[in-house]
């Protein structure tokens, strides 16, 4: 006997778990079909995992720091098997919560491969068999996975993606890095605070290449100053394992590039939409090129059936997609007809120094023809920022038509700016509302504060 529902979401990662919970509290019935674990790629894998290996490291660059001004000495020793069973433990119990927290408000969880039969019913490939779902509407919040190149495969052994670098018993003593975005920086940090040599190669001129030229300058010069060895705006021709090493070739216009070997390379050059042999195309959803799900103004890809989170390649962030799941339950409960609007999207990259963006940046705006001033305020004439030996960096505001569009920051600690900075922008704050703002003192938060009231230039 076939069971339908209001909603059948696939995928238990945020997006998922997230949407299953607010459905079912609001009163609709509600199945959840997950293939691996729930918490999906951000809980297992990825943002979580990546967090408690540079939270147990911090004190690593905080004494490093310190030492520096000659205030002290000494040593921060990490115990590698402890973190990773701390770590192995901690996603557990997470799952173990989040499953329990289903099962409180009656949504039922199918462990399982599925796909779309026809409209309106799905076939899971479960353990003990197929089992058929039938629903009243679908959501595809199925994230995403590691991505890689002709060449540049991981296998397994020398050369890993992301999972396997998390999955590790011991850190290498050198470690080549492909790929100079989130993933590859957030990694390559923690695994130099203990003790790897890092080298890291991409082909884009500069290290997060999506972010804003002033911000990827400043972390190059922090990292090299670390000691990396940062080969940018190079090809790499391949990566394999030879013999107990990883041996990368850069590519070279006569064909005999120089090879860099290490323990292990770690491969992040970006993420691939889990979208492929769901069987959406038979309800007349699109994919494009890379897979990603192609949806409209209320993120519907086909009638009655939405796409939320990496899968729809709006934004490839855990945030993003719980907003976008919270929308579309929204609108299944009738609470909007409003198409889906983000807002300012708040992004971070951890470490030290830490990266944060929201709203427009000043050379997004250029590329559009559109006319942006910007102000800025640099970290080391902050109180905070010198109580912790980190004052390079810096707060930069783009401003249009006289209010705030957009703000980015890269130092020590700057996650701390995201919520604040991102109502700000959301708010459109002018410099009058930033001057009759108390900021509190001392924090990190003066630092936007003078950025807010600096003078503007134009871009």
């Amino acid at each position: 006997m076939t069971t339908t529902y209001d909603l059948v979401i696939l995928g238990g990662g945020p997006g998922g778990f997230d949407a299953a919970v607010e459905a079912a509290g609001s009163g609709l019935k509600t199945a959840l079909v997950e293939a691996a674990e729930l918490g999906g790629t951000c809980l297992n894998r990825g943002c979580i995992p990546t967090k408690l290996w540079l939270g147990a490291t911090d004190a690593v660059d905080e004494l490093a720091a310190q030492a520096k001004m000659r205030v002290a000495s000494g040593s921060v020793d990490i115990d590698f098997a402890a973190l990773q069973s701390r770590k192995d433990k901690y996603l557990a119990a997470t799952r173990k919560a989040m499953g329990q927290r289903l099962a409180q408000l009656g949504v039922d969880l199918v462990p399982g491969l599925g796909r779309i039969v026809q409209a309106g019913s799905l076939e899971v490939a479960t353990a003990d068999g197929p089992k058929t779902l039938g629903y009243r509407n679908l959501m595809v919040a199925t994230g995403s996975r590691p991505g890689s190149f002709p060449g540049l495969q991981p296998d397994g052994d020398r050369v890993l993606d992301s999972t396997g670098l998390l999955g590790l018993t011991e850190m290498p003593k050198s470690l080549l890095v492909v790929g100079g975005g989130f993933i590859g920086l957030e990694m390559a940090q923690a695994a130099h605070r203990m003790g790897a040599k890092i080298t890291l190669v991409d082909a884009l001129p500069r290290l997060a290449g999506a972010e804003d030229p002033e911000v990827s300058k400043t972390l190059e010069s922090v990292f090299k100053r670390q000691g990396w060895d940062l080969r940018l705006g190079v090809k790499v021709a391949s990566v394999k394992t030879i013999g107990d090493e990883a041996v990368l070739v850069l590519d070279s216009a006569d064909g005999v590039g120089e090879e860099l070997h290490a323990d292990l390379a770690l491969i992040a050059v970006g993420r691939r939409p889990n979208s492929a042999d769901l069987g959406l195309e038979a309800l007349g959803a699109t994919l494009n090129g890379a897979g990603y799900i192609q949806t409209d103004a209320q993120l519907l890809a086909a009638p009655n059936v939405s796409a939320v989170g990496d899968v729809n390649g709006r934004m490839l962030l855990a945030h993003a997609a719980s907003h976008q799941a919270h929308y579309v339950v929204e609108r299944l409960l009738g609470r909007t007809t409003k198409p889906y609007a983000s807002g300012p999207v708040p992004s971070i990259l951890y470490g030290a120094p830490e990266v944060f963006r929201a709203g427009v940046m000043a050379e997004e705006a250029k590329a559009l023809g559109e006319s942006v001033l910007v102000s800025r305020a640099q970290l080391i004439a902050n109180p905070i920022a010198q109580a912790h030996a980190a004052t390079h960096g810096f707060v930069k505001c783009v401003w249009r038509d006289g209010r705030i569009a957009g703000i980015t920051a890269v130092g020590a600690g700057v996650s701390r700016l995201a919520c604040f900075a991102t109502l700000i922008i959301q708010q459109g704050w002018t410099r009058e509302d930033a001057s009759s703002f108390m900021f509190p003192h001392p924090t990190l938060d003066e630092s936007l504060k003078a950025a807010l009231l600096a003078d503007k230039e134009a871009v």
